[in-house]
């Protein structure tokens, strides 16, 4: 019981990042020097995907050149001895692992895009991973912690955060029953609630196991908030009919779609960087004494 097939779908424009992504997709933004798909991708191939399906719009090529062989790069770096620099440009994908690039042609949203993904997914469970949602997992990535769950209980699973109540509006939350420390049964899923409305504090990021029936409820999916077809209302029909679980995963996530949640990845993924970190965490401890000296209280 293992999940062959990945799906991210990176069809966004990313309008909160502009200008950078004008030309570039967001999910090539660096955390240090990996782009977040790349993140993303690690950590699906940790969980044991072999294949790879990017769900993309225009102006996405940068994402299937990242991932293509670059014989040229390649060859100048052989032809000037760099051999650290290529085999970090080699083992930017292992081998065995094959990529599908799939276009959405039209923006409608998350539901859609994994639908879009139909084809090559076929009638085989599937994870989805939205590269926004950059997840450091203590002792193991997201995705295999929940890889975990799936095989112990064979259903859906869907990775799930506490968040602050005065958060809550953005995301998709669910009201679930205990099942383990930890996990619990989804019985309801509201998109993007106000406080007032929402049943927990239970919030959905960026990590899906699913079923295919998926897909045939996504089919009949109406349009919903924001005028796209939502995951979250698929997932609300699929509970009528089978399990599907909330994981309230191990770890640190950076929201990465927002440019704090990004700038704190980058400094916390720094801070562990092997050739980096000694001189940042100095950097960092530097600026502090500055800040703490010129501050509002300090005397001039």
């Amino acid at each position: 019981m293992r999940i062959r097939k990945a799906v991210f779908p990176v069809a966004g424009l990313g309008t909160r990042f502009l200008p950078a992504t004008k030309a570039s997709a967001k999910e090539m933004l660096p955390v240090v020097d990996k782009p977040l798909i790349q993140y993303a991708v690690q950590e699906a191939i940790s969980a044991g995907a072999e294949e790879l399906i990017f769900v993309t719009g225009r102006s996405k090529n940068s994402i299937m050149d990242h991932f293509d062989k670059a014989y040229e790069l390649e060859a100048e770096l052989a032809a000037r001895n760099k051999t650290k620099l290529l085999e970090t440009v080699q083992e930017i994908l292992p081998p065995g692992i094959t990529c599908i690039f799939i276009r959405q042609a039209e923006a409608l949203g998350l539901g859609h895009a994994v639908l879009c993904a139909w084809p090559a997914v076929g009638d085989e469970d599937f994870s989805v991973i939205l590269a926004d949602d950059l997840i450091d997992g203590k002792l193991r990535p997201c995705l295999a912690q929940m890889q975990r769950v799936y095989q112990e209980y064979g259903t859906s699973v869907i990775a799930t955060q506490r968040v602050p109540m005065d958060e809550i509006s953005s995301y998709g939350v669910v009201e679930t029953q205990p099942v383990a420390p930890g996990l619990g049964e989804i019985r309801r899923i509201v998109e993007k609630p106000k406080k007032e409305d929402a049943p927990s504090n239970l919030a959905v990021v960026g990590r899906y196991i699913l079923t295919p029936r998926i897909f045939k409820l996504l089919e009949r999916t109406n349009r919903g908030a924001g005028g796209e077809i939502q995951l979250t209302d698929a997932i609300s029909a699929m509970i009528q009919e089978q399990t599907v679980l909330a994981y309230e995963f191990e770890g640190t996530r950076y929201d990465c779609g927002s440019k704090l949640g990004y700038l704190k990845a980058n400094v916390e993924y720094g801070l562990k960087h092997p050739e980096l970190a000694t001189e940042f965490r100095e950097y960092l401890a530097g600026m502090t004494h500055h800040l703490n000296a010129t501050g509002p209280d300090s005397k001039k």
